[in-house]
């Protein structure tokens, strides 16, 4: 019977590399790169650092394939070979035993000895390879946190195009970098950072701050300190002139302190501030506004100050015509504010006014998810009970009532199935019989 024997190459016990035939050693590896991206020179770590450690907290994706696993595709920490030639991790291969497979996993030979053989040559290099990796990556964390610190003292004292330079580099700094990120926040920084938004603050100052506190992890405190009408009033100033970068970085920052317990509506009950948000919105040129634009409209729209400001800047027909164009998620989050309008009178008035409100809404029931369903379901409730004889025909026309039907056969929520029950019965008041029946073909729904 034959009998696996390990390969040999300049007296070191070799292996295959993730079944491609290829042998390898130590001495090999390192000299045709598969260490790259270590300078040669790059130390190892004390034997102390568990390798699994390392694998979790470097978290790389671009590994050498011959480190990686063929059964789990994840690094090995513990390299087994069979009797094919092929390594495993070790926990990985016991488990394809414990299911009764006495087959080799990569080639499917049947194995004619189960044994296993820790493959000790390739441990050390994957051990070698990361750890290398770590040491980088441990002296870089030190070299930005070191930094970090030194720009928070530049700022503390700089003034003019100084402060602005040095605002840049922390910007760079922490965007790039997590350990920059904490060592900013627990050394106070954010306080330091804040303490330059105010009435007098130039929007190049500003703009610079405020990328730099979106991308910090901000406590209660720290959000309480920037829920100051003048901070605000800068932020909300950005909003609408800055570049498209500052203006989602406003909105995003507003939307953390917006879910903050002590902020104050009146806040946000800011004529500039929903203008700025539309404008974002309905940008066609950037589109990665449109997002976090309608993520702010949802919460503050749960103020009745905020939703009436929202009807008197013409908010509703931009919201309304915007619907077609917009993914998944953004529609749910437009239908959202559209349904909140509707909980006030005015609201309701302006929903039912704008020209698109029933054809774009009756379009989205049972088209997007559940959610988007329920919301534009709602809508149509609205304003078909405001005005009955005005609405109910009009969305009819469009395919409301075929729509009506799905929802009710289909297998969602029965409050949904209910509302959708009692609009047919209310759009079905304003036909004979046999004409509601005609209206509630399929073919409709489908064109």
């Amino acid at each position: 019977m034959p009998m696996f024997q390990p390969l040999k190459r300049d007296g070191l016990v070799g292996f295959e590399g993730g079944g491609d035939g290829q042998v390898l050693d130590l001495d090999t590896a390192v000299k045709d790169g598969l260490l790259g991206g270590v300078n040669g020179g790059g130390g190892v770590v004390d034997e102390k650092i568990d390798l699994k450690t390392m694998i979790k907290e470097l978290d790389l994706q671009d590994i050498p394939s011959v480190f990686i696993c063929p059964i789990s595709l994840e690094p090995m920490q513990d390299p087994v070979t069979l009797c094919t030639g092929q390594t495993y991790e070790r926990s990985n291969i016991h488990k394809w035993f414990s299911l009764g497979h006495l087959t080799c996993p990569t080639t499917m030979q049947e194995l004619w000895d189960d044994a296993v053989t820790p493959n000790r040559t390739l441990h050390h290099l994957i051990y070698t390879w990361f750890s290398q990796k770590y040491v980088l990556m441990k002296k870089r964390s030190e070299d930005v946190q070191g930094r970090a610190i030194e720009v928070l003292g530049t700022l503390k004292k700089a003034k003019g195009q100084a402060r602005v330079h040095a605002l840049s580099e922390l910007k760079q700094i922490v965007v790039a970098h997590l350990m920059a990120r904490k060592t900013v926040v627990e050394e106070g920084g954010v306080s330091v950072i804040s303490s330059l938004l105010g009435p007098f603050t130039s929007h190049a100052v500003g703009s610079e701050v405020v990328a730099i506190l979106v991308s910090l992890d901000l406590d209660s405190d720290s959000k309480s300190g920037l829920i100051q009408p003048a901070k605000v009033s800068l932020i909300v100033d950005m909003l609408n002139d800055g570049s498209n970068e500052t203006k989602v970085n406003c909105v995003r920052l507003i939307r953390g302190l917006v879910e903050e317990k002590g902020f104050r509506p009146e806040l946000v009950s800011s004529h500039s501030l929903l203008v700025g948000l539309i404008r974002l919105v309905k940008d066609k040129r950037h589109r990665n506004g449109v997002s976090p634009a309608l993520g702010l409209l949802k919460p503050i729209s749960a103020h009745k100050q905020v939703r009436s400001l929202m009807v008197r800047v013409g908010a509703v027909p931009q919201l309304v015509d915007i619907l077609p164009s917009l993914d998944p998620d953004c529609l749910e989050s437009a239908l959202f504010v559209l349904d909140a309008l509707c909980s006030d009178m005015e609201g309701r008035v302006a929903v039912k006014d704008s020209a698109n409100t029933i054809p774009y809404t009756v379009k989205v029931l049972m088209r997007v998810t559940e959610s988007c369903t329920n919301y534009a379901l709602s809508i149509l409730w609205s304003v078909c009970k405001l005005a009955p004889e005005e609405c109910s025909p009009l969305a009819v026309e469009v395919g409301l009532a075929a729509k009506l039907l799905l929802v009710i056969q289909s297998g969602c929520d029965p409050a949904l199935k209910q509302r959708s029950a009692e609009l047919l019965k209310l759009c079905s008041l304003h036909y004979s019989d046999t004409m509601f029946i005609s209206k509630c073909k399929l073919t409709r729904t489908i064109q």
